[in-house]
């Protein structure tokens, strides 16, 4: 388990909280919220960015039967062009929280940055995904379900090349762009090309 600590606060029900997909053109931005049992241990679990996709796709199932609760929850480019995606990014997790039973009495968040969520204390914790196992699973969830999701609308328009960027700006992401302009799932507030000025 890559030298993970199992919890912050081993004697309450703590809950790891991560996001996956800020950095992104397009698509939503995916967050997950993770309660691992105390006894938890899987070899492979780290923070998903460290795993191969063969790897975080055999973890995803073993965390959602293993966990004692999960919640994976989005918010929409739309959104994210509204409130900005930091904002974006903490609703998504907050969403996620709200499908966890039972509620945690603990919240770690990797970063540093969070907002409150029903007076449950927290603590961010920068590294958090590569340093507790619950941050890790929930880094795992995060990233699987939005790399399903991309992969459901990199066929709607399949000249981004989503199925292989999962709509970061590479260079072939920003060229299609340039090529054939953006889509209803790009989000406009971001800077799509290098020179594009949007009002």
């Amino acid at each position: 388990m890559a030298n993970l600590k199992p919890f912050l606060n081993p004697d309450v029900v703590e809950a790891g909280c991560d996001e996956a997909g800020r950095g992104c053109l397009a698509g939503p931005v995916y967050a997950a919220a993770v309660i691992l049992p105390k006894d938890f241990y899987h070899p492979l679990l780290n923070d998903s960015k460290q795993l191969t996709k063969k790897q975080r796709d055999e973890l995803r199932p073993i965390i959602m039967k293993e966990a004692v609760s999960y919640g994976i929850a989005s918010v929409s480019p739309k959104e994210i062009d509204k409130i900005n995606i930091l904002n974006a990014s903490i609703k998504a997790m907050h969403k996620a929280l709200n499908k966890l039973k039972p509620q945690p009495k603990s919240i770690i968040v990797d970063g540093n940055k969070f907002k409150p969520y029903k007076k449950i204390q927290h603590k961010c914790i920068v590294k958090g995904d590569a340093t507790y196992a619950s941050i890790a699973a929930a880094s795992i969830l995060a990233k699987t379900g939005r790399d399903a999701y991309m992969l459901k609308i990199a066929k709607e328009f399949p000249q981004y090349g989503w199925d292989k960027n999962m709509a970061y700006p590479t260079k072939e992401h920003r060229a299609a762009i340039e090529k054939y302009g953006a889509t209803k799932y790009h989000r406009m507030t971001y800077r799509l090309l290098p020179e594009l000025k949007l009002f």
